[in-house]
């Protein structure tokens, strides 16, 4: 990384703790809300995972990435990768309720915090990385 770089990075990195904390209080909040009204933990935390995706790529593309939302190459690299940050997001959240005993909406802040690091690292290198967009920054 250069150091032209890193000032960016930095930036990228506080806005999307600040949107990512945003979609965590989405997703743990709607976790909460479901798992007291279905069987099981999988299905509610799937289900406000993905709803907390939308907020998280709606507000990355605009404020944290400076990028059109309206891309569908991008809304599916994300897609994809969400994917991947619900695998661990759910795993973690299975795991540590069923081989810890941990109360579910803890077991789901531990799945939700790693599955974080995971997808800023995804979306910064991957999904919004400047090379792949000449076209310029959204006005947000």
């Amino acid at each position: 990384m250069s150091a032209r770089r890193a000032p960016a990075l930095a930036r990228q990195a506080l806005g999307y703790l600040l949107v990512g904390g945003l979609a965590a209080v989405v997703d743990i909040g709607l976790f909460h809300l479901l798992v007291s009204r279905m069987d099981g933990i999988l299905l509610p935390a799937v289900a406000s995972f993905l709803v907390a995706a939308v907020v998280n790529y709606t507000l990355s593309s605009v404020w944290v990435y400076r990028r059109q939302w309206r891309s569908l190459r991008r809304a599916s690299r994300f897609l994809l990768f969400a994917l991947v940050g619900l695998c661990i997001n759910a795993g973690v959240t299975w795991w540590l309720v069923h081989l810890f005993a941990a109360a579910p909406t803890l077991a789901k802040i531990g799945g939700v915090g790693i599955a974080f690091g995971a997808n800023f690292l995804m979306n910064t290198f991957i999904v919004f990385r400047a090379e792949d967009d000449p076209q310029t920054a959204a006005t947000p």
